[in-house]
C-alpha cells in the first residue's frame, strides 16, 4: 500500500471518528438548556392586557390579536406592530350579536391579503360551552381593514387559523366538551365557501380533518396551534400534553390520521407554532414551561428560550403564546394568562412583545 494510500486512509478514519465523536456530545448535550434570551421588542398600552395570535402582513406589519381575556373590562383590538417596533391600534373587532362579546386569537393573512381570525367565543361562557365560536374575514383594501364578515361558525373553541391551497383550517381545542381523554380537532373549509355553519355533533362534521386526544386531566384544551412544512405537511400543538402532531395528505389530498411527531420530558405544552420554511424548523409556544422550543425534521426537541416566572417587564418570556419569524428573529407574544401547572403563576401589567435573535 503505498504513502498517500495509508495517509488517505488515516484521515478517513481519523475524521469518522470525530464525527462520531461531535455527534455523541451532541446527543449527550442537554437539550432542554436554553440556548438565547428574550430580549424586550414591544411594551404594549395599557389597553392591551392578553395579547395571543400574530401574522406578518406581506407589507412588513404584523397583526397582533388581543382579546383581552385578562380584564374583559377592556375591549378587544387588533393592533399592528410596524417594522420599526411601534405599537399603534390597528381595528376593532365586531361583538358577537349574542354574547356581546369578541376574543380574536389566532390570525392569518389570505391569498388575497384579506386577514382571517379566531373569535374565541367560549371566553363568554366557559362554564358550559355555547358552540359560538367562529371565523371571521376582514376584507382588507390598501393596508385598511373594511367590515369583518363571518366566514364560519359553529364551533366550541376556534384558536388557531392557517390558509393552504384554497383552503382555511382552524381548530377547535375544546371540540367535543366533556369527552375523556379530550378529543379536539381540525377543520378545512374551501375559501370560496363563506358562511359555513358547523354541524352538530362536530367530530361528524365532514369538514373535520385531523382529531387528536389530550390525557392531561388539569388543562382542558387540545388542539391549538396549526402550522405546514415546506413539504405540505399539517402540523396541530397539543396543549394540554405538549405533543406535536402531524398529519400528512395524499395525492389527492385526503389527510391521513394524525400521528405524534416530537414530544419531550421539557415540552410541557404546545400553544401557537410556526414553521420555518427555509430549515423546516417548528418553533413552539410552550406557555406553560414559559419557553420557545424547538422542533427539527427529524423531531428531535431543544429549547430556544425559557424564563423563570417574571412580571415581563424586562422583555422575559412570559407565557408566551404565539410565534413567529420575522427576519432573522423569533417573535413571541406574552399572553400571561395562568394555567395549572405553570410557570407563569399570577397576571400582571405591563404586557409584552419579546425577540429572541437566531444569529
Amino acid at each position: 500500500m503505498s504513502r498517500r494510500l495509508r495517509f488517505g486512509l488515516f484521515l478517513t478514519v481519523a475524521f469518522g471518528l470525530l464525527a462520531s465523536m461531535v455527534g455523541t456530545a451532541w446527543a449527550a448535550g442537554d437539550p432542554s438548556r436554553p440556548r438565547k434570551q428574550a430580549e424586550l421588542l414591544v411594551r404594549l398600552p395599557d389597553y392591551c392586557n392578553t395579547p395571543d395570535g400574530m401574522c406578518l402582513y406581506p407589507d412588513g406589519n404584523i397583526i397582533l390579536a388581543v382579546p383581552n381575556v385578562n380584564d374583559q373590562s377592556q375591549p378587544a383590538v387588533l393592533m399592528k406592530i410596524t417594522p420599526d417596533n411601534k405599537a399603534e391600534l390597528f381595528y376593532r373587532p365586531p361583538l358577537h350579536p349574542d354574547t356581546g362579546k369578541a376574543f380574536p386569537f389566532g390570525i392569518c393573512v389570505g391569498p388575497n391579503g384579506d386577514l382571517f381570525y379566531a373569535d374565541l367565543q367560549w371566553f363568554a361562557n366557559p362554564e358550559e360551552p355555547n358552540y359560538k365560536s367562529r371565523v371571521m374575514r376582514i376584507p382588507m383594501k390598501d393596508g385598511k381593514p373594511g367590515e369583518a364578515v363571518v366566514f364560519c361558525s359553529g364551533l366550541v373553541v376556534a384558536n388557531a387559523v392557517i390558509v393552504k391551497d384554497g383552503y382555511l383550517y382552524t381548530s377547535d381545542t375544546i371540540m367535543v366538551p366533556g369527552s375523556k381523554p379530550l378529543i379536539s380537532g381540525v377543520f378545512r373549509f374551501p375559501l370560496d365557501k363563506e358562511g359555513v355553519e358547523v354541524k352538530r355533533p362536530l367530530q361528524e362534521d365532514p369538514h373535520l380533518v385531523a382529531t387528536i386526544e389530550s390525557h392531561n386531566p388539569d388543562i382542558g384544551f387540545g388542539a391549538d396551534g396549526l402550522t405546514f412544512d415546506s413539504k405540505g405537511n399539517l402540523y396541530i400543538g397539543n396543549f394540554a400534553d405538549g405533543t406535536l402532531h402531524q398529519v400528512k395528505f395524499d395525492a389527492q389530498g385526503k389527510p391521513q390520521p394524525a400521528t405524534i411527531f416530537a414530544k419531550a420530558p421539557f415540552m410541557k405544552s404546545c400553544d401557537g407554532i410556526f414553521c420555518d420554511l427555509a430549515t423546516d424548523r417548528i418553533y413552539v409556544a410552550d406557555s406553560v414551561a414559559n419557553a420557545i422550543q424547538v422542533v427539527t425534521p427529524r423531531g428531535r426537541v431543544f429549547t430556544l428560550a425559557q424564563d423563570p416566572e417574571n412580571d415581563g417587564a424586562d422583555g422575559r418570556l412570559d407565557q408566551p403564546a404565539e410565534v413567529l419569524i420575522r427576519g432573522r428573529e423569533v417573535i413571541a407574544s406574552n399572553f400571561d394568562f395562568p394555567v395549572p401547572g405553570g410557570v407563569n403563576t399570577k397576571f400582571e401589567m405591563p404586557n409584552t412583545l419579546v425577540r429572541i435573535p437566531l444569529d
